[in-house]
C-alpha cells in the first residue's frame, strides 16, 4: 500500500543499514509495469543485491508469454542486478505452470535469476528445483512446508511470511535437520504450522502477524485500506490462542 516513492525511501534505507554481505533483495512490483520498470532501475542504483516481483493481481495473466513480457520488462530495468519471479498466486491468480516460465525465460532474460515460490504444490516446486540439474535458483516461500521441502533436495534459499516473529523455530527446522535430527524438526515444523493456523483466523499475515510484532514489541502502526485492523478483542482473543500453545516463549523478542 505504499506509494512508489515512499518504497524508494524504503529501499534506500535497507540498503544503508544492511551489515556486509547481506543481500537486499527489492521488490518492484506493481499493477504499472512502468512504475515496475522505474522502480528496478532505481534499486540497481542504490547498490541493492537484486530484484524481484509478483506477478499484477489486476489485470490478471493468464498466458506464460503474457508473464515472460512482464518480467522481462521490469528485469530489464535492472540488467546487472539478478531478478526473481514471485510465485504467489493465492494474491494474483495466475495460476500458471511455472516449469514452462523456466522454460521460457530460458535464454531470453539475461537476468533472471530464479522464482520464490510461495504455493502448495511441493511436486511442481521440485521439478522447477531439478530443472537442467538447477540451473535457476529456487527460494522456498511457504513456512507451512520447510521440512517437506529439505526432504525433496532444500533449496537455495528461503524468503518466509512468519520469520520477522518466528524465524528462531523455522531456522530451528533447517539445524535440526542438518544434525540429522528428524524428531525435533518435526516437532518445530508442526509448532510453526499451529502459529499459522491462528494467524489465518485473524485475517492473515498482514493484519494478525501485524498484531503479533506489536505484541512482541515491535508496534508497526496501522494497515492502510483495504486492509483492515484487528479490533482489542481480537487482539486479546489472538493473544489468549498464541499463548496456549506457548508461542511467547519460542518467538523472536524485540
Amino acid at each position: 500500500m505504499l506509494t512508489d516513492e515512499e518504497r524508494m525511501k524504503l529501499a534506500e534505507r535497507w540498503v544503508e543499514v544492511a551489515p556486509s554481505g547481506f543481500k537486499v533483495i527489492v521488490h518492484v512490483g506493481s499493477t504499472c509495469v512502468k512504475a515496475s520498470h522505474k522502480l528496478a532501475a532505481h534499486a540497481q542504483k542504490i547498490g541493492a543485491w537484486g530484484i524481484g516481483a509478483m506477478a499484477s493481481p489486476f489485470p490478471k495473466v493468464n498466458r506464460i508469454e503474457e508473464l515472460v513480457k512482464y518480467c522481462e520488462e521490469i528485469a530489464s530495468g535492472a540488467p546487472e542486478l539478478p531478478f526473481y519471479y514471485y510465485h504467489i498466486p493465492a494474491f494474483n491468480g495466475a495460476f500458471l505452470p511455472m516449469v514452462e516460465l523456466l522454460k521460457a525465460v530460458d535464454g531470453r532474460i539475461p537476468n533472471f535469476a530464479g522464482i520464490k515460490y510461495t504455493y502448495e504444490s511441493l511436486y511442481e516446486y521440485n521439478q522447477c528445483r531439478l530443472y537442467k540439474d538447477g540451473k535457476f535458483d529456487m527460494l522456498h516461500g511457504q513456512d507451512e512446508t520447510i521440512l517437506p521441502c529439505l526432504a525433496m533436495g532444500g533449496a537455495q534459499g528461503g524468503i518466509g511470511g512468519t520469520t520477522n516473529y518466528n524465524g528462531k523455530e523455522l531456522t530451528g527446522i533447517l539445524e535440526a535437520w542438518a544434525a540429522g535430527d528428524l524428531e525435533t524438526a518435526r516437532e518445530r515444523q508442526n509448532f510453526s504450522q499451529e502459529v499459522i493456523n491462528v494467524i489465518c483466523r485473524y485475517r492473515g499475515n498482514i493484519v494478525g502477524g501485524k498484531r503479533i510484532m506489536k505484541l512482541i514489541g515491535l508496534d508497526l502502526g496501522k494497515n492502510r485500506t483495504p486492509f483492515q485492523n484487528m479490533t482489542d478483542a481480537e487482539e486479546t482473543a489472538m493473544k489468549a490462542e498464541l499463548e496456549a500453545i506457548h508461542f511467547f516463549d519460542r518467538c523472536n523478542k524485540f
